[in-house]
């Protein structure tokens, strides 16, 4: 006689891993023969590990968060103050999106466990390899999610401002930096981010010269900080006559958005303000008005620029977010030199970070991961997910070590 597998409370449960394996069954694994054993010790290690990322991320607490921030969107008076209305909703986004990831791994993790005691039971082999492809999915799932407890630093949890600008190269620099643009932009559409286009700074012949703009989502610069730095460009240069490789480079910086708390005062005295007519792609009414906006920070030097809105108060809104943010970033570098003075040792991660090889063979390499594909279309099209994965691993490993 068989003994029993389900589990208290199971019939629910069951009936869900009988729907998973109707589901999932496609005939064509029935060869794959796995003991139950090491099914098992897959799974128990999946749980292991989510019982960890449940440690860091709290679930409890993101629940009672939630329940605030349903509280507070659904107050009458939330959009009297837009920005604040901002906040909130993007907030309570973000931690419905992050408790529901959450837990519906927690729940397929212990379906599938239900699903090998049934496997068990019935001494199927066909459902074990079923559980086998189920955990084989649940481990990148699961390793993705790990990768968000490496964000601890002190703005990793901020939204991010990004900087496109183009270098050596000339004309195929500027080619280059739309590309990295349209790429950083469709891989925050591929997740669903919200994206904001701050200033586009078009280049005469082709592509653009810089551009910035912001990624609406939290933990948006932690997870984007390690894409800062040089990237570089090698292929057959559609631009020269002769067709010969070229090689060009474009420069991306990463900021975290500031926030009130932060208090970054900017005296009136210290900023010059220009406003001018927008450029770019004629035809609409943003170009009709001087409302692009120009803003020099006198005692630093920096210059930002938006011309994204049609508003004169907007584009200057928006801009002095992106000043208060490189700001922000340079007393932030400005402490950090305080500190590695203090040390000893440590390791420089470089400037150049990353090459895009399309001649004279194909691929896409991160220089201090060594992580590498051999297809740029597929990551110049946004899918970039592994090399920041790499990417904050290996720079969470250079911590360590210093």
């Amino acid at each position: 006689m068989a003994r029993s597998w389900v589990r208290p409370g199971g019939a629910a449960v069951v009936r869900r891993a009988r729907h998973w394996r109707q589901k999932h069954s496609t005939g064509a694994i029935h060869s794959t023969i796995v003991a139950e054993e090491d099914v098992r010790a897959q799974l128990e290690a999946l749980s292991s590990t989510l019982r960890t990322i449940e440690s860091v991320l709290k679930p409890e607490s993101m629940r009672q968060e939630l329940a605030g921030l349903q509280e507070q969107a659904s107050a009458p008076d939330l959009w009297d103050d837009q920005e604040k209305a901002q906040d909130v909703t993007s907030r309570l986004s973000f931690v419905q999106s992050e408790l529901g990831r959450l837990d519906g791994l927690r729940q397929r993790v212990d379906d599938a466990f239900v699903l090998l005691e049934l496997a068990d039971a019935e001494d199927d082999a066909d459902t074990r390899a079923e559980v086998v492809v189920e955990s084989q999915q649940l481990f990148k799932l699961i390793d993705e999610l790990e990768v968000r407890t490496l964000l601890s630093g002190e703005y990793d949890s901020r939204e991010a401002v990004v900087t496109i600008r183009a270098e050596a190269g000339g004309v195929d620099a500027a080619d280059f930096a739309e590309m990295l643009l349209r790429m950083y932009l469709r891989w925050a559409e591929r997740h669903k981010y919200g994206t904001e286009v701050y200033d586009t700074s078009y280049a005469e012949e082709a592509g653009i010269k810089s551009a910035t703009f912001a990624v609406h989502i939290p933990y948006a610069y932690g997870t984007l900080s390690v894409e800062q730095g040089t990237h570089r460009l090698v292929r057959l240069s559609p631009f020269d006559n002769q067709h010969r490789r070229q090689t060009s480079f474009v420069g991306v910086e990463v900021l975290p958005k500031v926030e009130q708390a932060d208090h970054i005062e900017i005296p009136d005295d210290d900023l010059r303000v220009d406003v001018y007519r927008s450029s770019g792609p004629g035809g609409q009414g943003v170009n009709t008005t001087d409302s692009a906006v120009r803003l020099t920070h006198l005692p630093t030097g920096l210059v930002v620029s938006c011309q994204n809105e049609r508003s004169q108060l907007q584009n200057k809104a928006s801009a002095m977010a992106v000043l208060q943010a490189k700001l922000l970033e340079r007393r932030r570098q400005e402490e950090q030199a305080k500190m590695d003075a203090l040390k000893s040792g440590g390791s420089s991660w470089g400037n150049q970070m990353r090459s895009y090889v399309l001649h004279p063979y194909q691929m896409v390499k991160d220089l201090r991961t060594e992580y590498e594909v051999g297809n740029p279309q597929a990551v110049l099209d946004g899918e970039i997910d592994e090399f920041i994965e790499a990417g904050i691993r290996w720079r969470r490993q250079q911590e360590l070590g210093s």
